[in-house]
């Protein structure tokens, strides 16, 4: 449900602009409230996991999120509707650490593969179910179904969370309230600055105050929430003893540039498919439908071999498919590519998805102490969210950049006006010229997040085989 409403709106946005008289920065900032108070409590929530106990705080998650749901469909307005995605994002803030915490303490690292396995294919595939299934709610039923859809969801997961998750035993952590305030606020003005970058053009936002001056800003307070953690004579927020860990840290890296991968992925896919070849929103969605299929098969099968294999061979495997299926991608993408032609390259993203989410999650958390699960699931989780929110915004820029090379001189418009044009207009009316530049711009954007998973790929490499034992 948390990473399906990370894009399930996107879908619904005209929609939701003609029953609620928005503009589209209105609309934007349906997605945009929900991922920013979604991402600035995560470290926070993850020690609230450990404090409390995770399947307190996941419950508790649970019920805000799911009645937030059913809040977003019953609203009159734009403003209103962001004010509950802004409550759905802080359930979601707090359920997210508590999953991986659980599986971490539940199983011994020897058999946690497994888990990790089906928790990884999970949220690989729900990247894909949320355009897919806003797509047909939307038609069928209207933009509200998009959140009445969590509410009986919510309600099973609620039935099955309270019957099935063991009630784990909780750690007597004090709260590190300063360095709670430094990270609340340092990643409130990272993520918000990048997150605006793209339409305010990196000038100002409010005032005199530039977008580089807030991500500065929360660069420094983020800087001094690292100072204050390694000070702190007292217990911290967030352990640094955390990244003495080599495979955590590597495995921080690599996540980071898998899920600005996974984000920006999609949309000049989905640009190409429905600008290009004329594909509805759902159609579009089902050409990534061979990804989740594969990777679904995949990934408790790799799931198995984590346990006792080399991560390095199995998360480079995932790594190393997932930058070259989006350079594959990037280099056929044109006004006369064949469907056909796409299938292999979208079935390697599936490989990629199969090998690369467990076996990275399951080194992150092999050797980390249990009364830490809570703190290392929430830095594990707040670095994929931070790379996503980086790859939405990167891709954004890389597509407006391409646009602006390839058509800027179309019919002597600016490669924004020949851009905008082009996204209003279907292939069978788009001149040849046109649609080629628009799809040449989308593939070459997927360049960007193909060369920033080699980051990640070389940092997989560097792992160490963890040696098996079971934590007391």
């Amino acid at each position: 449900m948390i990473l399906v409403d990370s894009t399930i709106v996107s879908v619904a946005m005209p929609d939701i602009m003609a029953s609620l008289d928005a503009d589209i920065n209105a609309v934007i900032w349906v997605t945009s409230a929900y991922l920013l108070a979604y991402v600035v409590p995560l470290l926070i929530t993850g020690r609230l996991g450990d404090r409390f106990g995770p399947k307190r705080v996941y419950l508790v998650g649970l019920v805000v999120f799911t009645l937030s749901s059913l809040w977003c469909g019953l609203t009159t307005s734009v403003e209103a509707l962001i004010v509950a995605r802004v409550i759905q994002g802080m359930g979601a803030a707090s359920m997210t650490p508590q999953t991986m915490a659980v599986i971490t303490r539940i199983f011994p690292p020897d058999r946690r593969g497994a888990a990790m396995g089906m928790w990884g294919a999970v949220a690989g595939i729900a990247t894909l179910v949320g355009p897919i299934l806003g797509g047909v709610l939307v038609d069928a039923f209207g933009w509200e179904w998009i959140f009445f859809i969590n509410v009986p969801v919510g309600i099973i997961a609620l039935v099955m969370a309270i019957w099935l998750v063991p009630s784990l035993e909780t750690h007597p952590h004090r709260f590190d309230w300063f360095g709670v305030a430094l990270s609340a606020l340092g990643m409130f003005l990272l993520v918000y600055g990048i997150q605006q970058a793209p339409g305010a053009g990196w000038g100002p936002l409010i005032g005199p105050v530039t977008v580089p001056f807030v991500i500065a800003g929360g660069l420094v307070v983020l800087s001094a929430f690292v100072l204050w953690q390694r000070i702190n004579t007292s217990e911290v927020l967030v352990p640094l003893s955390l990244f003495k860990d080599r495979n955590f840290t590597l495995a921080a890296i690599a996540m980071t540039t898998v899920g600005f991968g996974v984000t920006s992925m999609a949309f000049p896919i989905m640009l190409w498919a429905q600008t290009v070849l004329g594909c509805s929103p759902t159609q579009a969605a089902l050409l990534l439908a061979p990804m989740a299929m594969l990777s679904g098969v995949l990934a408790p099968f790799v799931g198995r071999l984590v346990d006792h294999g080399d991560p390095r061979i199995l998360a480079g495997i995932g790594l190393g498919s997932f930058s070259i299926a989006l350079f594959w991608l990037g280099s056929i993408l044109d006004k006369d590519t064949s469907l056909w032609a796409v299938i292999p390259p979208v079935l390697l993203l599936g490989v990629a998805n199969g090998f690369m989410w467990s076996s990275i999650s399951s080194t992150a958390t092999r050797n980390l102490p249990l009364h830490h699960a809570g703190a290392g699931s929430g830095v594990y989780n707040t670095v994929r969210q931070v790379g996503a929110v980086l790859g939405s915004a990167a891709i954004s820029a890389a597509m407006e950049s391409r646009l602006a090379a390839n058509l800027g001189s179309s019919s002597g418009s600016t490669g924004a006006e020949a851009g905008a044009g082009a996204t209003g207009q279907m292939s069978a009316e788009m001149p040849d010229a046109l649609a080629s530049g628009f799809a040449h711009a989308m593939g070459q954007s997927l360049w960007v997040p193909a060369g920033l998973v080699i980051v990640g790929f070389i940092a997989v490499l560097f792992f160490e085989r963890p040696k098996p034992r079971v934590h007391s």
